[in-house]
């Protein structure tokens, strides 16, 4: 029950797309239940959603207190008698099937997604697209990327997200991932398999360079919006700009909108074995938009895209847009921990990297309804569960909880 009476949407509401017959059936057509006694993919599921939601830096060993606490027990209609240890958690969180939990994710955000108007889905077919690199400080991952400037190891999560939610994850921890041209393509091309008739625009920062990977977006009928380095080497091969442009893009002054060829660089190996690169045309027409600073015009912006429908405006405002993906990034680590490894197998990482993107939609749909910022919506989210729980143990008790929460 909750205490906030303005609000339009309250957390027992949200936690309902979450039904049992929804985890049974996911239980039934998966191997998440295979060889466990007593942590079933859907008790699993509801200790980590509770355990995120009430924990500042969830571990192991919290999760074993959580899942004997009486309290966590009401809340879901667990049997009382139950208990599980660290080594249970840990053992189960490696071994369990990650698709459980993928599909659950995959479930929840389609439900959201189907109800944006027509307008909404025009705003958020932008999807932005980036990585962030999560460090372990003990270094005992089994695989993990190394980067230059640090000896550890570190997992990388790519996302795509919509502007209200995170429609995608991927976890890389095989060294040939450390680029972004190896990690952001593959999630691009993902998401796009995944969503059949899109008509999204991937915006990417400048993590991603190599024309190879705009040719195959491309190819795949994937829009884009990058971010390029200044000065990029290319071929023009006809101006967009007439008489009606409008130059004027804001905080940015257009200098130039063109189609043109790009470059590559091609792997070349001499007598010597020695590998340089050779720079070769691909023949495929991008179209470039460079844009001056009003405040320092020394500062160029340069976007390639494969988008030709929007003006240089339309684009240059849609890359402001991914902005929105490094918010949601500081959100989950430092609203969600995700920056702390529960896990350090593969397998638990990527179980709790989606019961992380779980639990986020679940507080931005609240957040979103209500109006909130990422803090309010996620504490008073957790304190609209507690109160849900504190209602049930009066219920329980053959008590009124309109008495407890003054509600009339």
């Amino acid at each position: 029950m909750t205490i906030f009476k303005n609000h339009k949407v309250e957390a027992n509401q949200i936690l309902k797309v979450i039904p049992e017959a929804l985890l049974n059936h996911l239980s039934e057509n998966t191997k998440v239940d295979y060889y466990t006694k007593v942590l079933h993919g859907k008790k699993l599921f509801y200790l980590l959603m509770y355990g995120i939601l009430e924990n500042n830096r969830l571990s192991q060993r919290t999760l074993e207190d959580t899942f004997n606490d009486s309290v966590f027990k009401t809340l879901f209609d667990l049997d009382q008698s139950e208990t599980v240890c660290r080594s249970s958690i840990s053992e189960r969180l490696s071994k369990v099937d990650a698709d459980f939990f993928k599909q659950i994710h995959t479930c929840i955000y389609e439900q959201f997604n189907e109800l944006y108007s027509e307008k909404d889905k025009l705003k958020y077919n932008l999807i932005r697209v980036d990585s962030t690199i999560v460090f372990e400080t003990s270094n005992k991952l089994a695989m993990g990327i190394r980067q230059n400037q640090h000896d550890r190891k570190a997992v990388k999560y790519t996302m795509a997200f919509d502007g209200i939610l995170p429609c995608l994850s991927e976890v890389f921890t095989a060294p040939t991932y450390s680029s972004e041209d190896s990690a952001l393509p593959e999630a691009v091309l993902k998401h796009v398999k995944q969503e059949t008739d899109h008509q999204n625009i991937y915006i990417l920062d400048r993590g991603i360079q190599s024309t190879r990977s705009m040719s195959s977006f491309s190819y795949e009928h994937a829009k884009f919006i990058i971010r390029a380095k200044e000065n990029r080497k290319h071929v023009d091969i006809e101006s967009l700009i007439t008489n009606d442009t409008i130059t004027d893009l804001g905080n940015l002054t257009l200098v130039k909108d063109s189609l043109v060829y790009l470059y590559t660089g091609k792997i070349i190996n001499n007598k010597q074995a020695n590998t340089h690169y050779h720079s070769e045309l691909v023949k495929e027409p991008f179209r470039l938009i460079v844009a001056k600073s009003k405040e320092d015009e020394s500062k160029e912006y340069w976007f390639i895209t494969n988008e030709l429908k929007l003006s240089a405006k339309e684009v240059a405002d849609a890359y402001r847009s991914r902005w929105d993906i490094e918010v949601f990034f500081r959100f989950i680590k430092q609203e969600l921990n995700v920056s702390h490894l529960v896990s350090l197998n593969t397998n638990g990482i990527q179980v709790m990297i989606y019961m992380s993107l779980i639990v986020a939609m679940l507080i931005l749909i609240y957040k979103h309804a209500n109006n909130l910022g990422y803090k309010t919506a996620k504490r008073r989210f957790t304190m609209e569960v507690r109160n849900l729980i504190i209602s049930m143990i009066v219920i329980e008790c053959g008590g009124d909880p309109n008495l407890f929460f003054n509600k009339t």
